[in-house]
């Protein structure tokens, strides 16, 4: 069929040459091909976004270059595009079969001038990529203890979207323990599950029991059958819980509490005395049967049991009894709904025969046994303190060991404590006071103890106990307490008298008239306030008038006092707030100033209210006549001509007057709410500069017309000048009287070589007059150009020996003054005093060469001693290094 049509093909381009114009038509490569016209195509849906995944492919019959091309339904999501030239197809969203699972398009070819549509299905192919999904979620079953080993009771159900084997559930159990409520659940190997249909059981074998386990917790695992995701293959599982409770069922027998049971006789007990009470319950508890108890055997006809209570009797004195140890064997039987015995459990009493400990502990207060001790006292009592208000005695009658028993004290921990704690057979009880603070009538109106006494060696362990309550009266022990340690408080100013500041509370926990508190006021700020001695409300005085502008702060305290005096303070802090009440004045309503061209003049305003910004102020320029040249700083006030006005010339020509005088109407606002504005006229004469240059010529023009100013800047230069006058002469005056006074002058000075000196002594008798001519020229010498001696001063030399005396007499001798050291010494009859040179310290000041002491006793009229010479030399020696030493260092 085929190659006839393309037999026509030929002959009709043969017949007709011109007129032949096919359309172009897709190859259809059948199924399975990615080459052709995606008829019959698939796609996987974990195909990746951007993978080439067909290629459309076509012919002209002409031969001619033929277009791809791809359309959507409207609406529908376009998964696909096409290159136009080559026919690649190319995946531009991704898919997911369990959405849409086939892809409607239209694909086109087209020569230029003929289009061929074809309409495609393109089918969605399955991968597994849903995990099974539980429905009916969560599971809890309800399974009764006694259902059967084997029976199902619960089926779960999961669904998977995917198909094929990814779609297909089997089912199977997880093992995990768990805990939870203090109950160890059980683990699910008690449980198995169909793997096809999700059917729980219990497992062969197996039971259920309330008593043991009241609920199970079961994981069970949903998984598909696997399948090709991305090219490798996954099995998908899901979880899910099954909480199973199991109902309790009459299944279990009774239990005995508190085994293995042991009881006692003593000498004394009398027919019908309890020995010993056992008690069993239900093991089924949420619905037990009552129980019957009764004594199987053991008894020898002494001992009976209550049926219902199970307390066990003495029948006979004891005395009768043959044995000293009987074992009772006891039953407990479940009572049924139809009275008859459903269930039984059996234990055994041991009851001995022993001597009687028969005499508990027993407390006695004045008027014998009891059991209740009160007590009345004020709180805090002192530490250590005995509560002397409990006659308290406690005796056991038994003897030995039987008789010894310990005291306790239970109640608020380490508030009291008992002595002694020990006891044998009596004592006087005594409480002590440990914890005195605990014992508050604030926190407690009555403290409840409970004394106990427990026998220490008996088996029995006989205990005693009694009440002690002690009343507690309350005491004024504490102070008013501010809810906080300052207040602050704000009003407005100009507030009517009375007006309220603010209210402080404070709180007295005493009882009665001792929590009553009293407020009162004092401080340096609290004239004009007053406060509500009950209430705590702080007001102005009536008469009181608050201004910011005159005091803005206040602040004092506030008392809070009870009845006894006992008091707290606290500080209160009043803030008067500003409110613009004041308008900005002018010191004169007319105002006159001399302006320079080139310098402005300023005017200034004052507005009295405190803060801002009632008291900011802005100027403004209202009115200018002959004419408007002037601009005004708002916020300094100062005035000054107009940029453009630079000379007198255009200032004449714009008034066409020579006296060049301008009056200005200036307006002074507040910034305030409401604000407030002031005016004043200032008259203003314009004048040139002169030649003087510099700030104080400035100074001067605008002093020009109010002298008083510049008068009082010079008195005040004058002033200052005066004082700084007074302060550098008296400087200079104590600096003189300080550096007048004499002290000692140490200088640290190199020590310079010099020749060692050799002493030389003349005669001892006679005056050489040489060496006074000498020491004269030498005194020339050093003697300045203006005949001062203060130029050099010599270095200290020996003195010389002092002249012989002259006799007078036979038996008489003459005293005579020389210039030589004075020589003292226990024989000398005769003293002798010369001037010693003085040596010039750093300073200037003079030092006197120390005064040598020594005896000197004449032989003759011709010499001295030459031992007394050695000792004078050798002391003069020493004498002089000292001074020279003392000079230097």
């Amino acid at each position: 069929m085929r190659n006839k049509q393309t037999l026509l093909l030929l002959i009709s381009l043969c017949v007709c040459p011109g007129k032949s114009d096919f359309a172009p038509y897709f190859y259809d490569n059948g199924s399975g091909s990615n080459n052709g016209n995606m008829a019959l195509f698939s796609l996987a849906e974990d195909t990746a976004v951007g993978t080439h995944v067909y290629t459309l492919n076509g012919s002209d019959p002409e031969g001619e270059p033929v277009t791809y091309g791809m359309t959507f339904d409207k609406g529908s999501k376009e998964c696909f595009s096409v290159e136009p030239k080559s026919g690649n197809v190319t995946l531009v969203e991704s898919l997911d079969r369990e959405v849409q699972d086939e892809i409607v398009a239209c694909v086109t070819i087209t020569d230029g001038r003929n289009k061929v549509v074809e309409n495609v299905r393109v089918f969605i192919t399955d991968v597994n990529d849903e995990k099974p999904e539980f429905l009916n979620l969560p599971f809890i079953v309800d399974v009764p203890e006694d259902a059967p080993s084997g029976s199902s009771f619960y089926r779960v159900q999961a669904v998977d979207r995917d198909i094929g084997s990814g779609g297909s559930v089997s089912y199977f159990l997880q093992e995990r323990n768990l805990h939870q409520l203090s109950f160890r659940l059980q683990s699910s190997s008690k449980f198995t599950i169909d793997g096809h249909s999700g059917v729980l059981r219990i497992r062969p074998g197996e039971s259920l029991d309330y008593e043991l386990a009241r609920t199970h917790f079961v994981t069970v695992v949903a998984k598909d059958g696997g399948g090709k995701y991305h090219g490798k293959y996954q099995v998908m599982t899901s979880t899910a819980i099954v909480t199973i409770n199991v109902l309790d069922t009459q299944d279990s027998p009774p239990v005995f509490v508190g085994t293995p049971y042991f009881g006692f006789v003593y000498e004394v007990s009398v027919p019908g005395s309890e020995i010993f009470t056992v008690f069993a319950k239900d093991g089924d508890q949420n619905s037990p049967n009552p129980i019957h108890y009764s004594i199987l055997n053991g008894s020898d006809g002494f001992f009976i049991i209550n049926s219902t209570s199970g307390s066990i009797s003495l029948t006979s004195f004891p005395v009768q009894l043959r044995n000293e140890l009987y074992e009772l064997k006891v039953k407990a039987s479940e009572v049924g709904p139809d009275s008859r015995f459903v269930d039984f459990a059996e234990t055994t009493v041991t009851i001995r025969v022993v001597d009687l400990n028969n005499h508990p502990p027993t407390f006695y207060g004045e008027s014998g046994p009891q059991n209740r001790f009160e007590l009345t006292m004020y709180e805090h009592p002192p530490e250590g303190e005995i509560l002397r208000g409990l006659k308290i005695t406690v005796n056991d009658s038994d003897q030995g060991a039987n008789a010894k028993f310990r005291l306790f004290l239970a109640g608020p921990s380490r508030v009291l404590r008992v002595v002694p704690q020990t006891v044998l057979n009596e004592a006087q009880v005594t409480v002590i006071v440990e914890n005195s603070t605990a014992i508050d009538y604030e926190k407690y109106q009555f403290l409840t103890f409970k004394l106990l006494a427990v026998e220490i060696d008996t088996p029995e362990r006989f205990s005693a106990t009694a009440d002690i309550v002690i009343n507690l009266l309350d005491t004024n022990d504490n102070v008013p307490k501010f809810s906080s340690e300052f207040y602050i408080a704000r009003i407005p100013e100009n507030s009517p008298g009375g007006s309220n500041v603010v209210s402080v509370t404070a709180a007295d926990p005493d009882s009665g008239l001792w929590g009553e508190v009293k407020y009162s006021i004092y401080g340096s700020g609290a004239d004009l306030f007053l406060i509500h001695p009950t209430s705590g409300i702080i007001y102005t005085q009536p008469w009181a008038s608050l201004d910011a502008e005159v005091k803005s702060k206040y602040n004092f305290y506030v008392k809070a006092e009870d009845t006894e005096g006992k008091y707290s303070l606290a500080e209160v802090f009043v803030t008067v707030l500003d409110q613009n009440d004041h308008r900005p004045e002018f010191n004169q309503n007319f105002l006159e100033k001399t302006m320079i061209i080139g310098a402005p003049v300023q005017i200034q305003a004052v507005d009295e209210d405190a803060e801002e910004p009632n008291n900011i102020i802005e100027y403004s320029i209202m009115k200018a006549d002959p004419g408007d040249i002037f601009d005004i700083n708002s916020s300094t006030g100062e005035i000054k001509l107009k940029p453009y006005i630079r000379s007198m010339e255009i200032v004449q020509n714009i008034t066409r007057q020579k006296d060049c005088r301008w009056s200005v109407l200036v307006q002074a606002r507040d910034r305030g709410s409401p604000s407030f504005s002031t005016t004043a006229v200032v008259n203003i004469d314009i004048t040139e500069p002169n030649g003087l240059r510099g700030p104080m010529a400035a100074f001067l023009m605008q002093s020009r017309e109010n002298p008083l100013k510049a008068l009082g800047l010079a008195v005040g230069f004058i002033s200052v000048m005066v004082l700084l006058t007074v302060l550098i002469s008296t400087l200079l005056f104590f600096r003189n009287t300080k550096s007048n006074r004499i002290r000692p002058a140490r200088r640290i000075i190199r020590r310079r070589a010099k020749e060692p000196q050799h002493w030389s002594f003349r005669p001892a008798f006679g005056h050489d007059r040489n060496h006074d001519e000498d020491d004269e020229d030498t005194s020339d010498k050093l003697k300045g150009n203006n005949g001062s001696s203060r130029t050099k001063r010599p270095i200290p030399s020996a003195p010389v020996l002092p002249p012989p005396l002259a006799a007078t007499g036979p038996t008489g001798s003459q005293r005579i003054q020389r210039d030589v050291p004075s020589v003292s010494g226990p024989t000398g009859s005769q003293r002798i005093q010369r001037d010693v040179p003085s040596v010039s310290g750093p300073t200037g000041s003079q030092r006197d060469v120390p005064s040598v002491s020594g005896s000197i006793s004449r032989t003759d009229g011709t010499g001295i001693s030459s031992a007394l010479v050695s000792e004078l030399k050798m002391r003069i020696e020493q004498k002089i290094i000292e001074a020279n030493r003392g000079y230097y260092y």
